[in-house]
């Protein structure tokens, strides 16, 4: 269970002809099929009222489209991509030799390795070129929006709150989940 957004953020909503709040995370994936796990990401920064994008942006099918957002991502206002992909999963490590920003790897799993392609694919980056690597799957989505919301939390204390509400409530659900216990 997540809480509710800080009050000083807002949520972003997409609707035409309506100003929109400029995004400040590009959630950006692979492949359309790469959504049912990025969702777990956009679902997270909802609840905590953190704007973002999201858009399919293949290493492989569209590599001019994928360099070019990387490389115009910081004069947009992005401050983190977050960046998930399946099996030869070169995405994250592509766009992190493009961008300054912080790069996030979802490692989504795949039919034939269960993931673990697409972790080896992200998380042997060479030296220089970093991308912190999550978990594979769901799991890693979340905790993907929850470090980039950490990230932007060093200069956003509403966000920094937030964060601190959700990790006392965690605990308290960790606590109370021993009267559960058959």
């Amino acid at each position: 269970m997540l809480p509710s957004p800080p009050p000083k953020t807002i949520i972003k909503k997409k609707k035409k002809g309506k100003n929109m709040i400029k995004p400040v995370i590009s959630i950006i994936m692979g492949s359309k099929s790469d959504w049912t796990t990025m969702q777990k990401t956009a679902e997270v920064l909802d609840r905590f009222g953190v704007s973002y994008e999201k858009k399919v942006v293949s290493a492989h099918r569209t590599p001019d489209l994928m360099f070019r957002h990387a490389e115009e991502a910081r004069s947009r206002g992005i401050k983190v991509i977050i960046a998930g992909a399946g099996g030869a999963a070169h995405l994250p490590g592509m766009v992190a030799a493009k961008t300054t920003l912080p790069v996030i790897g979802v490692p989504v799993k795949s039919r034939a390795l269960s993931g673990v392609d697409s972790l080896y694919s992200i998380v042997q980056m060479p030296g220089g070129v970093p991308v912190a690597t999550m978990a594979i799957g769901e799991a890693g989505a979340t905790n993907a929006a929850l470090f980039a919301l950490r990230l932007l939390s060093v200069e956003d204390q509403a966000i920094a709150t937030a964060l601190a509400d959700f990790a006392e409530e965690q605990g308290k659900i960790a606590e109370e989940s021993t009267n559960e216990l058959i």
